[in-house]
């Protein structure tokens, strides 16, 4: 991973409306690449190409920095995913740091996944569903092509729209955006580091299955659960410091994400077999 702290050397604005629309449209390319590593990151980074070719015209080593820099994991919508490439450029554009413009970027992208899905898949496709089976149920060719038509014009709209308000909203508020930006940033890394930690508890499973029989004060016995112990003690403990475990190894020692998986599946298999995780 490369530093990403070189910023633009002068403070002009290149960049024209046209280009946020260029780069809204290049939204469709957003699976392109798609892999276990960085997820949606090679996508992103193809997006963002023209434009920062055009932003980093005259300073090849800034480019290299900001276009390997966007090569990282991200993972979003396609359809919201224009609002955070306009506000994006708009920040780069502007000479603002890219690790500035990178933490609004990762402060966006969650979000906007769940507005985009929940409005698309859950939304859009199924009235627009239900109304086309209904026609076609009737024998009207209407009814297809009034889903294919009505789901990719809205969803077009959606990009344009969102690419142009991320453009123009990014615009009205540099000014505020570059003064408080050291706040900005660290609210950004705050709310990066709270959804890590809720996604870690949530989907990372990881219990003790090793039981033990304790004699009881009149006579019994009992079976106790370490993993039932570990609960009162501190809830999801394992899975954080598992978690905790991944990111040393990513951070400090450079794993791939392959070996992250191998070495998961290997922990996983020895310790149902060994009887300590269930």
């Amino acid at each position: 991973m490369v530093s990403n702290t070189i910023s633009r050397k002068d403070s002009k604005t290149v960049l024209t409306k046209n280009d946020y629309i260029k780069t809204s449209l290049r939204a469709y390319f957003l699976q392109n690449g798609f892999n276990y590593g960085n997820y949606q990151g090679l996508g992103y980074a193809n997006i963002l190409y023209p434009a920062l070719k055009k932003i980093y015209k005259d300073d090849e080593d800034g480019f290299q920095e900001a276009l390997s820099s966007n090569v990282e994991f991200f993972n979003s919508n396609m359809h919201f995913l224009p609002f955070i490439t306009s506000m994006h450029l708009v920040m780069l554009d502007n000479g603002n740091k890219p690790e500035d413009a990178r933490s609004i970027k990762l402060a966006l992208m969650g979000p906007l996944a769940g507005i985009g899905d929940s409005l698309a898949q859950f939304c859009l496709a199924p009235l627009l569903a239900t109304i086309g089976s209904s026609l076609a149920q009737d024998g009207l060719v209407a009814g297809p092509l009034l889903f294919f038509l009505g789901m990719n014009i809205i969803l077009l709209a959606i990009k344009l729209a969102t690419g142009l308000y991320g453009y123009k909203l990014g615009t009205s508020i540099i000014d505020t955006l570059s003064e408080k930006m050291a706040q900005i940033s660290s609210i950004a890394s705050m709310i990066g580091v709270t959804v890590i930690s809720g996604l870690a508890v949530s989907f990372v499973k990881l219990n003790v299955g090793i039981q033990y029989v304790a004699a009881m004060p009149d006579g019994g016995e009992k079976i106790v659960s370490v993993q039932e112990m570990l609960d009162k003690i501190a809830p999801a403990l394992l899975p954080g410091l598992f978690t905790i475990l991944v990111f040393y190894l990513i951070k400090k020692k450079k794993w791939t994400t392959y070996k992250l998986i191998g070495l998961t599946l290997v922990l996983g298999i020895l310790g149902s077999v060994l009887g300590i995780l269930v």
